[in-house]
């Protein structure tokens, strides 16, 4: 291929170029369905909603992650498209983060019901506190449950009436 000769960008390539050039997100496209943004906290629903404005009409899971190394969670929605033939097979996963200090996230249920249940199960998993999420409460674990969240790496298992570490 001559340097003359360029390779088509792909949609998904260009959804997160328009993305780092509106919202200041970093991001990448790791191959023409799969790709990443990072987005502060304070932009995820602006990024949200434009992403559901053109076409992302659902997410597919939310996750949690602990970094206590870095006093910080990270929430990680992976959106989709059932709508737009074109971004049915391409899966976003956008970014954020939060901290252990503060650890509320804005809920992306006023743009995606669809969270729903990913919210919940990472909020009670973990402690994330999605502000504006309708029904914020126990999902699977029993009420009286007792100890920290039990996705958290801080996280002791109770064995004999004891907590202990359990060796990696």
């Amino acid at each position: 291929m001559s340097s003359s000769q360029q390779v088509p960008q792909s949609l998904l390539s260009k959804v997160i170029q328009d993305l780092i050039g509106k919202f200041k997100v970093t991001g990448k496209a790791e191959s023409d369905t799969r790709g990443y943004v990072e987005v502060d906290k304070s932009k995820i629903i602006q990024v949200a909603g434009y992403l559901k404005e053109i076409g992302f009409d659902h997410v597919k899971s939310v996750t949690g992650i602990d970094y206590p190394e870095q006093n910080q969670f990270e929430v990680v929605y992976h959106v989709s498209s059932y709508s737009v033939p074109e971004l049915t097979k391409v899966i976003l996963a956008v970014k954020s983060k939060t901290s252990y200090k503060d650890p509320k996230f804005p809920s992306l249920y006023s743009i995606w019901e669809s969270v729903w249940t990913g919210e919940r199960e990472t909020y009670e998993m973990l402690g994330i506190i999605f502000e504006g999420h309708p029904e914020l409460k126990r999902l699977f674990l029993d009420e009286d449950f007792e100890g920290v969240y039990p996705l958290r790496k801080s996280f002791k298992l109770k064995q004999e009436g004891l907590f202990i570490d359990k060796s990696a």
